[in-house]
C-alpha cells in the first residue's frame, strides 16, 4: 500500500481503546441493580455527584417489566387493559333500565319523524 497518508492504522488485536490519555479520565460511576418480576438483573452504571440520583426504577432489557432496586419485593409488571369498544364504554356509564329508556325515546322521536302514531 503508498504511504500517501492514506493508509490504515492500527495496533494489535486486544490493545484496548487508543486515545484515553488525550480524552483524559472518565467520570466516577457507581453501577446499580435492578431486579423484575421475573428475576432478571440488570446493572446500569450512573455518574456519581452531589446532584445525580440513580432512578428508582428501570426497565429491564430482557422482558420489558419494570425493574426496582429491592430484590426480595421487585414491582408489579403493569398490566395493560385491553381495547374497549364504544359501547363498553356507554355500558360503564348507563344502566340497562337507562339504556332501554333511551332506546323507547329514540324510537318514539323516530316514529313521529315517520308519521307514525306514537304510542
Amino acid at each position: 500500500m503508498a504511504s500517501g497518508g492514506h493508509a490504515i492504522r492500527g495496533s494489535r488485536v486486544g490493545a484496548g481503546p487508543l486515545g484515553e490519555t488525550e480524552r483524559g479520565e472518565a467520570a466516577p460511576r457507581v453501577r446499580v441493580s435492578y431486579w423484575c418480576a421475573n428475576g432478571h438483573e440488570t446493572a446500569p452504571s450512573f455518574s456519581v455527584g452531589e446532584d445525580v440520583e440513580a432512578p428508582e426504577q428501570w426497565d429491564c432489557p430482557r422482558c420489558g417489566f419494570p425493574a426496582g432496586q429491592d430484590r426480595a419485593r421487585p414491582p408489579s409488571p403493569v398490566r395493560n387493559e385491553p381495547y374497549k369498544t364504544h359501547l363498553a364504554y356507554v355500558k360503564e356509564r348507563r344502566s340497562d333500565a337507562d339504556g332501554a329508556a333511551l332506546l323507547e325515546e329514540a324510537l318514539e322521536a323516530l316514529r313521529v319523524r315517520r308519521g307514525g302514531v306514537p304510542r
